[in-house]
């Protein structure tokens, strides 16, 4: 199912600078969206990040893929010729390494060129990272991938503006995966879709990654989809990693009071039981000025003295599962949140 690590993720910063106005402009604050995360992602597995809007899960992606300005950290991409690190990565070899990880969107029409055909769009990343290949040797991986994706020949010659939204996004899943890649940030990539749409593309990424040896890192909000698609699941907060671990162990036993909160939130399927999701109160802090200590404490209903002063070691409490809370093992012996989703039988292992 899963391999030797893909991605390695260490310590990862990214802070965006608050200027202020005026003749002189100079730096008042940062903006940290990323702060100090820490993971690994294997090889052919699917790890999702989920939490609330603002939390950093996009940037954090982006970061991955040297989309955005690191602040500090490291990344280490591990290839069969060697381990690449992507922090020192730039220039040339950074665009020719890019064939090696790609990017779906979460707006599958904003994301599309309305005045290039599909055939196009698809044949743009091949074009610009493959230069030695022949207009033949494109037109062959254009169809071979377009047909992957579910997508029709006579497809290639139309505009975007002639396809529905899921047919949209599967275009936007053929261009991303067209110089056939390693790993694959998919940024909310269901998420503007119809529920049924949602399955199909679900099952699609799910074929997909099984025929092409894919490993996804898959950021949504929606918990339901989460588990379907993802082998392990790690929750973020404030621009911090609060809890990480097997999907099922995840929502069978959350142990970060934010990811309980998440999970109570979840309508069950079942008519007969009760919906009653844990309120937090306040909203979400400000990144560019985050509360010491744990970032949760101020919404917190199990904080104590100590998270409003300490941070919280990211430490193992479980085989795989990893939290960054100071009373995680007290937390651990509570029942299940009452809401959490119980039928997680579809999810992966």
């Amino acid at each position: 199912m899963t391999g030797a690590p893909l991605i390695e993720v260490e310590d990862l910063n990214v802070h965006f600078p608050i200027t202020a106005r005026g003749l002189i402009r100079r730096t008042t604050g940062l903006v940290r969206a990323v702060d100090g995360v820490t993971f690994t992602i294997h090889q052919g597995e699917t790890l999702g990040l989920v939490g609330e809007s603002g939390s950093g899960k996009t940037t954090a992606g982006r970061a991955i893929l040297k989309a955005v300005p690191l602040s500090g950290g490291e990344i280490r991409f591990h290839r069969p010729d060697g381990v690449v690190d992507l922090v020192t990565l730039g220039g040339e070899r950074l665009r020719r390494f890019r064939r090696h990880m790609q990017l779906i969107f979460q707006d599958p029409y904003a994301s599309l060129n309305p005045r290039m055909t599909v055939r196009d769009i698809i044949a743009e990343p091949l074009e610009v990272n493959n230069p030695g290949l022949t207009k033949e040797e494109i037109n062959d991986r254009v169809r071979e991938t377009a047909a992957l994706c579910r997508l029709n020949l006579e497809h290639l010659r139309r505009f975007p503006h002639a396809f529905s939204g899921g047919q949209r996004q599967r275009i936007c899943i053929a261009r991303a995966l067209v110089s056939r890649p390693d790993f694959v940030v998919c940024d909310e990539s269901v998420s503007a879709l119809d529920v049924s749409i949602q399955a199909d593309i679900i099952n699609l990424l799910m074929d997909l990654q099984q025929q092409l040896g894919l490993t996804y890192l898959f950021i949504a909000h929606d918990l339901s989809v989460v588990a379907q698609i993802s082998t392990r699941v790690a929750v973020m907060y404030v621009g911090r990693l609060v809890e990480l671990a097997p999907t099922k162990s995840l929502f069978a036993r959350p142990m970060h009071p934010y990811t309980r909160a998440l999970m109570s939130a979840v309508p069950s399927i079942d008519p007969d039981k009760g919906f009653d999701p844990e309120e937090l109160a306040g909203e979400i802090p400000n990144p560019a000025n985050p509360p010491p200590g744990c970032r949760f404490n101020t919404r917190c209903p199990f904080a104590q003295e100590r998270c409003r002063s300490d941070v919280p070691e990211w430490r193992e409490i479980a085989p795989g599962h990893l939290v960054a809370c100071h009373f995680a093992e007290e937390l651990a012996t509570d029942p299940r949140p009452a809401n959490s989703p119980d039928s997680i039988s579809e999810a992966r292992p």
